[in-house]
């Protein structure tokens, strides 16, 4: 009992050390801003490019369900429009639940619409997010050689460099990991049926299920257009996303080298994952301004451009998301029975 006590307490102050660092690190940012200047910035905004914004924030997770559709198609094809919805009803549920529940929402929402098994689903989510991994790592190489910014101590390229590595060799090992799992999975021999053995026998039952649904959904399509499909998918996702800096940047009349908007990619997708560990808010705007920052970007149009692309953000998925759970039938109090569905069709 002491224990948890302790633990629960380390786990606040951690919370409130995060939000306090976050706070002066976004005090930080805008105490350097000229608020003239940015409104002058803001009223003078091509509305065009502002628009642009939104709209590729929607059409890069529309290909995202169409590559996840590939995956799903072999134990069964759901349209690009339902898994669409549920993508970006799981992002939303991230805004409301900030422990990284999106593939766990979406799974969910795709079994209990699709009646199949959550395990099943969550495992073609995993496959889809790991694949994403490993494109993700070589645009992280194409930054490190040839994006141009300031770094005199070397610190930010290797960084680069040591998550770029990382991250190449944790996703193909999971990767890996799931297809000797799912090799190994009809011997019986494996450390989850022995883990299965030593449960409790109201724990082996929904444990054993789970990981049978789970081991079914571990799939590659046989077709070689929807493999080749999922893999160009991935590296579209990836390029969509460069093109989030470019119109906010037009819109406010800035534009960067081709490799520049690459090195904004990788760099932001790294620095959101650390603040996210560290339970650091505003670390996409504080991180953004500083990077637009070190490609020369003066920071009133810095913080202009990262305002736009987050806020458009959280409108499109906020707006897409709210409507599919709204369409398919689920209010927000049912995002708490995900944990209950267990290995059931939801």
């Amino acid at each position: 009992m002491k224990e948890a006590v302790g633990s629960l307490r380390r786990h606040r102050w951690w919370s409130i050390g995060g939000a306090l660092i976050g706070a002066l690190a976004l005090g930080w940012v805008l105490w350097r801003v000229d608020y003239a200047r940015l409104q002058d910035i803001l009223i003078q905004a091509n509305v065009g490019f502002l628009l642009l914004v939104p709209l590729t924030i929607a059409v890069e997770q529309w290909v995202r369900a169409w590559k996840w559709r590939q995956l799903l198609h072999g134990i069964r094809p759901i349209g690009t429009l339902r898994l669409f919805g549920a993508i970006m009803a799981g992002y939303f549920a991230n805004f409301l639940i900030p422990l990284g529940v999106s593939p766990i929402v979406r799974s969910w929402l795709v079994a209990r619409l699709e009646e199949l098994r959550m395990g099943t689903v969550l495992a073609t989510a995993a496959i889809d997010r790991l694949v994403d991994g490993v494109i993700f790592t070589g645009f992280v190489a194409f930054a490190i050689g040839f994006a141009v910014f300031p770094d005199p101590g070397g610190d930010i390229r290797l960084g680069l460099i040591v998550g770029g590595v990382g991250s190449f060799v944790l996703f193909a090992l999971l990767l890996y990991l799931l297809a000797r799992w799912k090799k190994r999975a009809g011997h019986g021999d494996g450390w989850t049926a022995r883990l299965g053995a030593r449960l409790p026998a109201r724990l082996a039952g929904p444990f054993k299920g789970f990981l049978q649904s789970f081991t079914e959904g571990i799939v590659w399509p046989g077709e070689i257009w929807r493999g080749a499909g999922i893999i160009i998918a991935s590296f579209g996702i990836k390029l969509i996303a460069t093109t989030h800096f470019l119109w906010a940047g037009l819109a406010f009349g800035v534009v960067l080298r081709p490799a520049e908007y690459v090195f904004l990619l990788v760099f932001l997708g790294f620095l959101i994952i650390l603040t996210r560990l560290a339970r650091i808010p505003g670390g996409f705007i504080v991180g953004g301004v500083f990077a637009l920052d070190l490609l020369g970007v003066a920071g009133e149009e810095g913080l202009a451009m990262v305002l736009l692309v987050h806020f458009s953000s959280l409108i499109t998925i906020s707006t897409i998301g709210a409507f599919a759970l709204w369409r398919n039938g689920v209010a927000i109090a049912d995002l708490r029975s995900i944990k209950d569905s267990g290995d059931g069709h939801g």
